[in-house]
Formats: C-alpha cells, sequence, structure tokens
C-alpha cells in the first residue's frame, strides 16, 4: 500500500507478549504477591560482591568482584518446607543447554534435596515456563550423555506453568501440585 505522496506504507507490528517482562521479573512479581497474601516468604538472593572502589557522595559502586559463587537465585519458606529455587532462560527453541548449571549449584542442589528442602528450577523455553523438580534435573543427568535437555524432557517430565492474571507466573501453583497434591499433603501437613 502507498501513501498518496508515492512513499509505501509499512505497517508496524508490535509484540506485547509477557508485556516486556522477563522470567526473573514475573519471579520477583509473583514473590511480592505471595509475601503480601501471605501466601509464602521467597526472596531473590543477592550474590556477594566485595567492594574495592566506591564514591560515596555519589553512592556509586566503580569497582567490585563477586566474593563467591552464588547457589540458587531464590530461596524462603512455604508451607513450613524450605524452598529453594533457580530461575533459567533458554534462547534455544527445542532444548534447554546444561552449561546454563554450573558444577557447583548442581553440588548445592544435592546437598539441600538430601536434607529434604523443595528445590526445582522454572525454565522458560519456547515461550512456556516449566517447573522441573531438582531430583528429575538429577536424574537427567546422570542418564544422559546428552548437553541439553530437550523440549520433550520437559513437556513430559515437568509441570507446565500456566499464566494468570495476578501473579502472572503464578508457579506456587505448579509446587502445590507437585510437591504436595501428589503427596496428598495439604497445606504442608499429611
Amino acid at each position: 500500500m502507498f501513501y498518496p505522496n508515492g512513499k509505501k506504507y509499512i505497517k508496524n507490528y508490535i509484540n506485547y507478549k509477557n508485556r516486556g517482562m522477563n522470567l526473573e521479573s514475573l519471579i520477583n512479581d509473583a514473590n511480592d504477591y505471595y509475601l503480601e497474601m501471605n501466601k509464602a516468604v521467597i526472596y531473590k538472593k543477592p550474590t556477594p560482591i566485595g567492594l574495592v572502589d566506591v564514591d560515596y557522595k555519589k553512592g556509586e559502586i566503580k569497582k567490585a568482584f563477586f566474593k563467591e559463587k552464588s547457589t540458587f537465585d531464590y530461596n524462603g519458606i512455604y508451607k513450613g518446607k524450605y524452598i529453594d529455587f533457580e530461575a533459567k532462560e533458554s534462547k534455544s527453541k527445542t532444548s534447554f543447554p546444561l552449561s546454563n548449571i554450573h558444577e557447583h549449584q548442581i553440588k548445592h542442589l544435592r546437598r539441600i534435596l538430601d536434607h529434604g528442602a523443595i528445590s526445582f528450577l522454572i525454565v522458560n523455553i519456547n515461550d512456556a515456563y516449566y517447573l522441573l523438580k531438582g531430583e528429575d534435573l538429577l536424574f537427567f543427568i546422570e542418564t544422559n550423555e546428552r548437553k541439553s535437555i530437550p523440549i520433550s524432557f520437559f513437556e513430559k517430565n515437568a509441570k507446565k506453568i500456566n499464566l494468570k492474571i495476578r501473579p502472572i507466573l503464578d508457579y506456587l501453583d505448579a509446587v502445590d501440585e507437585v510437591y504436595f497434591k501428589e503427596r496428598g499433603i495439604e497445606n504442608g501437613k499429611s
């Protein structure tokens, strides 16, 4: 189509998908909602940094370094259980690269599972959100030589998290279904 001046009309399409929110901001929004509703107390863990050069007058960090390797992104308490999880996004449409999970994180996962924690990954892959139990992640790593988890593994073994109005990513619904309902536990008590 052309304008009266002969210039071509180009229609710009705007993609409003996820309203500009990435996975971390969706989880942070959900955590704020859970805290407000007194449903759970879950926080994003800050990565410990060491300050080298700070401009205190401007309130600016000029130089810093990571003090130690971080474990998982989020932790807290839900229905009387310690909860600890990692949020990951995959650019691949067909798989999730295992290189996105570091060896120290796998070691951390094993340790907290040994103590009865609820631990999982929330993965955004191919515009879908999945909750993958820590036990299932370890099973995949131990029984496969692949360098990535195919989307078919998520579709078969993970719980898909449906988007809602508030919070948009209500991942605790998936936690309830995977960790509490399958064990016949209501409100954290059997």
